[in-house]
C-alpha cells in the first residue's frame, strides 16, 4: 500500500494513523454520542429499582459503545467507498483515497464487533439475543442511504439500541421507561444527524446518496428544532418518574433549561443552512450529552445518597 500523497509505500504509523481514520478513534465526538445515552440507561434502569449503579455494568457498556461506533465507522465508510471521493467533506477517508482496502474495513468491523460480543460474557444470556439486532442494525445502517431518505433513523436505532440492551442488563427486562428514553434519544439523533446529513445535501444529490435532510428539504430545521423539543419532553418525563418526589419537578425542569439553549444555539447555526455551520451544530450536541449525563449523574447522586 502507498501513500496517497507521496507515492512511497506507506509506514506501519501511516498505516496506524489511516486505521484511526477508518475507526474515527482519532474523532471521539461521535463515539460521545453513543456512549452519553447508554449511560443514562444503566443509570437510571439501576433508580428503577432501587439499586446502585454497579461500576461492573458501567464499564461493560462503555467499552462496549467505544467499540461498537468504531466498527460502525468501518462497515460505513466499506459501504461508502465509492461515493465517498466525490464529497467534499470525506474524500479524504482512508478508503476513498486509498490508503486502506475494503477487506481491512470489513475485517475491522468483524474484529471490533467480536470484542465487542466478548463483553457480552459478563452479561446475563438474554442480552446476547438483545445485542443481535443492535449489531444488524449497525451493518446495515449504511446501505439504507442507497434505499431510503431515513437513514438516520437507522442509526438512530442502532446506536439506541443499547438503551434496552441496558435495560435487560440491570432490570432483567424492559419496561415502558425504557422505550421513553429510548424513543428520546430517536428524536435527538435523527435530529444531529440530519445537521451532519445538511452539510453534504448538495453533494448527495449529485451522486444519489438519500438522507433525512433531503426528505424535509425546505422544512429541515423546522423539523430539527421540533424533535429536539420532543427529546427534552421526552427526557423530562422519564426524569419525573425516575426522581419524582425526591427532587422537586420544578427543578427537573430547570435542570433542561441549558440544553434548550443549546439547541436554540444550534438552531442559530443551521437557520442558514451553511455547510460548516451545519456541522459546527452537530459537534455542539456532544455538549449536550455531556449535559445530561452530568445532570443523571448529579440527581442519582442525590437520590441515592
Amino acid at each position: 500500500m502507498k501513500n496517497h500523497q507521496t507515492g512511497t509505500p506507506m509506514s506501519m504509523a501511516d498505516k496506524c494513523v489511516a486505521w484511526l481514520q477508518l475507526t474515527r478513534f482519532d474523532k471521539p465526538v461521535g463515539t460521545e454520542l453513543l456512549l452519553y445515552p447508554t449511560l443514562w440507561a444503566v443509570l437510571l434502569a439501576s433508580v428503577g429499582i432501587d439499586q446502585k449503579p454497579a461500576v461492573k455494568l458501567i464499564i461493560i457498556f462503555a467499552l462496549g459503545a467505544v467499540l461498537m461506533r468504531a466498527a460502525g465507522c468501518a462497515i460505513n465508510d466499506f459501504a461508502d467507498r465509492k461515493v465517498d471521493g466525490q464529497v467534499k467533506r470525506t474524500h479524504g477517508r482512508p478508503l476513498a483515497d486509498g490508503r486502506l482496502s475494503a477487506r481491512t474495513a470489513v475485517m475491522s468491523f468483524v474484529g471490533l464487533s467480536l470484542l465487542a460480543a466478548c463483553l457480552l460474557l459478563f452479561l446475563p444470556l438474554s442480552v446476547f439475543y438483545w445485542s443481535l439486532v443492535a449489531v444488524s442494525l449497525a451493518f446495515v445502517y449504511p446501505f439504507m442511504k442507497r434505499f431510503t431518505n431515513l437513514p438516520q433513523v437507522v442509526l438512530a436505532a442502532a446506536f439506541g439500541w443499547a438503551i434496552p440492551m441496558a435495560y435487560v442488563a440491570v432490570q432483567g427486562h424492559t419496561d415502558i421507561w425504557a422505550w421513553v428514553l429510548f424513543a428520546a434519544y430517536m428524536c435527538w439523533t435523527v435530529a444531529y444527524d440530519t445537521e451532519y446529513a445538511m452539510c453534504d445535501r448538495d453533494d448527495d444529490l449529485k451522486i444519489g446518496v438519500k438522507s433525512t435532510a433531503i426528505l424535509f428539504a425546505c422544512y429541515d430545521v423546522a423539523i430539527i428544532m421540533l424533535l429536539n423539543a420532543l427529546f427534552v419532553l421526552l427526557m423530562q418525563l422519564a426524569f419525573w418518574h425516575y426522581f419524582s418526589p425526591k427532587i422537586a419537578n420544578w427543578l427537573i425542569v430547570v435542570g433542561f433549561c441549558p440544553v434548550l439553549v443549546m439547541f436554540w444555539r444550534q438552531y442559530q447555526l443551521i437557520k442558514n443552512r451553511e455547510r460548516l455551520a451545519c456541522f459546527t451544530a452537530f459537534r455542539q450536541n456532544a455538549w449536550v450529552g455531556r449535559y445530561v449525563f452530568g445532570l443523571t449523574v448529579l440527581f442519582v447522586l442525590m437520590v441515592q445518597f
